[in-house]
């Protein structure tokens, strides 16, 4: 009887744990914003495979370079699905919200919050609601008094709370519409991502534009090397033949060939925008800028009294390499607003003893 006890129980809970999935899968597919995320990323899938796909249909000597030296092929496909990857990886990563900042920056909230997600997701706490209410407000000044401190003395809170989460910014951060969040270090919110660009992953978005630049370049080789070898056919054939007029000209490229061409236009025009954004997004990792402060510099009021060409949150390029590669222990790093009179010391001109010691470093 104890064993069937046991038995049931367990059955019970796995009945249990499967309808929870099931709920959050149908959730999912209820949700329209989720649908249109799957979508997105189901069509940005679809689209490397026709690129892919079309060149090794066409391509006769493709398939037998492929047979004669595999290694070619398979290096070829390692770098399309490791762009995959990353592009999924990039677009299920958090750009680091406000919020999370706001609840790592104490340790309370963090342990409350860990019980709170404990069994579950039942509710675990014997606290009572006056302690809830004073931790909440013990949360809250903390942290305004860590997020002022980052801001010019005499700086007013309504300045930098934003109206719509009710929260104050620290410097760097926006508050996103389609997320409907406040990041931090606030890029852009990329469409074909999905989501926000921010702190937490610019540089995985950087070694995303990266690796696709790579593909795109390697598939517009492909493509021409296919055009190139079916224009050498049609020019023997022709010579052959005597055929040199434009009417055998157009007798002789086929339905492949013109499909080969058009893809080939989308993809150099894929190319331009993607080697302008990995020069673009590369300037500002070595200068520590965002796209939104570089943008609406005149916008924000930090920024507002400091020289176009100073990059007032730049600590030289090596450290801020440094910082966008390898970030610290810390999830959340808050910068604080330099003061006026570093602001003035980096506005001040080059002279042969700061190129002698690297002063840009």
């Amino acid at each position: 009887m104890a064993a069937a006890g046991v038995c049931r129980s367990s059955a019970r809970g796995d009945l249990e744990k499967l309808y929870e999935c099931c709920s959050l899968l149908c959730s999912d597919l209820c949700d329209r914003a989720s649908r249109s995320s799957w979508g997105l990323k189901a069509a940005m899938v679809l689209l490397h495979v026709t690129f892919v796909g079309v060149i090794f249909l066409f391509d006769a000597n493709l398939i037998r370079k492929t047979r004669e030296e595999p290694w070619f092929t398979a290096v070829y496909l390692v770098v399309f699905v490791a762009t995959l990857v990353q592009y999924f990886l990039t677009s299920g990563s958090s750009p680091g919200y406000v919020i999370d900042a706001m609840r790592a920056g104490n340790g309370s909230n963090t342990t409350y919050q860990r019980q709170s997600n404990s069994r579950n997701g039942n509710i675990i706490s014997s606290m009572t609601q006056n302690q809830l209410e004073r931790q909440s407000s013990y949360s809250t000044s903390f942290w305004s008094k860590l997020v002022m401190d980052l801001y010019p003395p005499g700086s007013a809170i309504r300045n930098w709370t934003c109206t719509y989460c009710n929260i104050i910014q620290p410097p760097r951060a926006k508050h996103c519409h389609d997320c409907d969040k406040c990041v931090l270090q606030f890029d852009h919110h990329c469409v074909w991502l999905g989501t926000c660009i921010g702190q937490g992953n610019h540089c995985r978005f950087w070694w995303y534009i990266f690796e696709e630049t790579i593909l795109c370049v390697w598939t517009v080789v492909l493509y021409i090397t296919f055009l190139h070898s079916e224009i050498v056919k049609a020019c023997l054939f022709c010579l052959d033949f005597g055929m040199l007029t434009i009417s055998a000209w157009a007798d002789l490229i086929r339905w492949k060939d013109f499909i080969a061409i058009v893809l080939l236009a989308l993809l150099l025009f894929c190319l331009i925008f993607l080697l302008l954004l990995l020069v673009f997004h590369s300037y500002l990792a070595l200068t520590n800028q965002t796209t939104y402060e570089m943008v609406r510099r005149h916008r924000i009021l930090y920024l507002r009294g400091i020289p176009e060409k100073v990059h007032p949150f730049s600590r030289g390029i090596s450290k801020n390499l440094y910082t966008f590669c390898c970030p610290r222990g810390s999830r959340y790093t808050l910068e604080a607003i330099p003061r006026m009179e570093e602001l003035e010391e980096r506005a001040r001109p080059y002279t042969c003893i700061d190129i002698i010691s690297c002063r840009c470093c």
